[in-house]
Parts: C-alpha cells; structure tokens; sequence
C-alpha cells in the first residue's frame, strides 16, 4: 500500500513539474514575440511602483515583459523590457528608446499630420496616401509619399517631425510637387502604467516650403498646438483621443481650423492584429481670400478658402494593423467624409509602416 501512494506522489510531481515546464516554454515564446494585454492587477511583491501587470501575478516578476525590483522606479513606472526611454541627447545617449511600457498600443492612422500618438517615440513612420478628390473638383486622385520621424530625448520629451513627401496627382486641380515641412516638441505630462493612462502635449511649425502648384507654400507658416491622451479599454482594447488648434501666421492666407480626432481598437484574440476605427472632426474657424471657392482643405492642405467659417467636416475611417513584433506596426484604413461638406476628399486610402527603437 505504501509503494502504490509513492509512485502516486511521484506521477503527481512529474506532471505538476512537466505542466509547469509547458507553461513556462508557452510563455517565454509568447514573451518574445507578442506583446501581452496589460491589466491593473496586484503584482508579486517585489514588484512595486506602478509595475503591475497581469504577467507577474501569473509569470512571476522574471519575465523579461513582467517587472522584477530592479526595474522599477516610482518616476518612470515598470522598466523592464527597455520600457525606459531615460538616457537620450539630453541624457547620456543620443536619442533615447521608445516608451515600451505602453508596447501593447497602436499609432492612430488618419488626420496622420496632426493626430498624434501620446507616447514617448523614436520611430521612422512610412505613409502612403491614395486620395480620391470629389467629382465637383474633376475627381481623380492625389497620392502623396511621406516619413515622419520622432526622436526621444528623454524619458518625456521628444522631437517631432510630421510632415514632408511628396505629392503625386492626375487631378485637373492642382500638379504634382513637394509637401511643406513640419516639425515641433512633444511632452509627457502624465503617465500611469498600472491604469494604463498617458496624456501628452505639443507643437509643431508647418514651413510654407512646399510647390504652390501642389496647393502647398502658401501664407507665411502655421503653428500647431495639441493635446493627446491614451487609455487602455478592458484587457485588449485603446482609446486615443488627440484635439488641437491649427493657426496660420496670416489668416487672410490660411485657414484657423479646430479639430478632435479619436481612435479606438480591439487586439483579436491572442493574435498580433488589431481592428481599429477612427473619427475625426474639423470645425473651420476662420475664412481667407487666397482661394476663391468655399472649399475645405482638410489635414494635407490649408487653402485660405472664402466662406467656410463655421463649416464642419467630419471623417471616418476603419481599418487593420499587424505589429509582429513589438517594435514594428504595419496597417491600413479607409476613410470616407460623413458630413454633406467633402471638401477636398471624396474617400481615402492609407497605409503606414512604423519602425520603433
């Protein structure tokens, strides 16, 4: 009787030690390939300052995604996995990483001048527009080739540049040329790992640089001011919500324009997708006289149109992103005017690549 309950105890173990060795290789796969969904919960003890996630509770404070005590901090949060981004130009490095912390977002996609992600970035980000014009201005397409590139310099401060390409068109309206060049500073005021929230303000300068003929270059420059916030939504879902106000240097020449732009997403199942939708609202607050038609410009483009103050144009876009890995994000969206008033878009196509450090 004695022998049957030892080799009863020593088949428990075997399975208990071959179960715990399954999970263990399940994890350090899943680990190193996909980001996990990060939730509020209270974490093993030597992981403190808002460094808790599902993962210690279940992993342990071990796992390279988790936190262990030596990498936490109550200023930056978990800094495991290179979640710091402390040690940039203004630090000991050059340009600091990314905020990995918050691994488990995705960039919003449309409005992609002015609708910025609230995280500290150093990224380049590709983006191809295939823009379809209304059949009032002659239809046909515009197609514009562009890169920004954000670079953090500290753990809070980043620079932005969100604007540049060039501008490809079979449209009777306006010819092919450059983009104007736009750039500005980016700061985290505030960052929760544990309640997964981040909040973040900017501004950037548009430099009239780009081809008259491309409806680009015109007035004397624009100054662009924003807030932007993140949150994650249940265990596998974010929302961002950006507004900002756009004000041209000479407003006889552009258009001062108001906008709130807003993403929200869903990661399918275990998978490295996400569905997402977005909104993005335009409310036109002044008019100029350097376009005569009461046309609305839209993100790419401020016309100085005559007779669109007060005008709403309201867009919606939905789409799909990949990010195999956690510094790569790849996607796609469609997005089309709600509102009566298309201005210069009749529907548009975007894709983007983002690689991160």
């Amino acid at each position: 009787m004695e022998v049957k309950k030892w080799i009863l105890r020593f088949a428990f173990v075997s399975c208990a030690c071959a179960t715990s060795s399954a999970v263990a290789e399940t994890f350090e796969y899943y680990d190193q390939t996909l980001a996990p969904a990060v939730t509020s919960a209270s974490c093993e003890s030597g992981c403190t300052d808002n460094c808790d996630t599902s993962i210690c509770d279940t992993y342990s404070c071990a796992s390279s995604l988790a936190c262990d005590s030596a990498c936490c901090s109550a200023s930056k949060g978990c800094n495991c996995g290179n979640c710091s981004s402390a040690g940039g130009l203004l630090g000991l490095g050059i340009l600091a990483k990314s905020d990995f912390c918050f691994a488990d977002f995705i960039s919003p996609m449309t409005n992609p001048v002015f609708f910025e992600d609230p995280r500290t970035l150093s990224e380049l980000r590709f983006i191809f527009l295939s823009h379809k014009l209304p059949a009032a201005l002659g239809g046909n397409s515009v197609q514009v080739y562009a890169m920004q590139a954000r670079a953090a310099l500290t753990d809070r401060l980043s620079v932005i540049a969100t604007k540049d390409g060039f501008i490809s068109t079979q449209s009777p309206v306006l010819q092919s040329g450059v983009a104007d060049v736009a750039a500005g500073l980016k700061y985290n005021l505030y960052r929760d790992v544990q309640a997964g929230r981040l909040v973040s303000v900017g501004t950037t300068y548009e430099i009239p640089m780009g081809s008259n003929k491309s409806l680009q270059g015109n007035g004397n420059g624009e100054f662009h001011f924003f807030v932007t916030a993140g949150t994650r939504v249940g265990s596998r879902g974010h929302w961002i919500s950006a507004a900002g106000l756009r004000e041209p240097l000479d407003t006889n020449l552009e258009n001062r324009v108001a906008y709130w732009s807003n993403h929200l997403d869903r990661q399918i199942g275990d998978r490295p997708l996400y569905a997402f939708t977005e909104l993005n609202w335009y409310n036109y607050m002044s008019s100029g006289n350097a376009f005569g038609l009461p046309i609305e410009g839209g993100d790419l483009f401020n016309l100085g149109s005559v007779g669109i103050t007060g005008n709403d144009l309201v867009t919606h876009a939905i789409g799909l992103k990949a990010r195999p890995k956690r510094n790569i994000e790849a996607g796609v969206a469609w997005e089309y005017p709600m509102t009566a008033r298309k201005g210069l878009m009749d529907n548009r196509l975007t894709a983007d690549l983002i690689l991160r450090y």
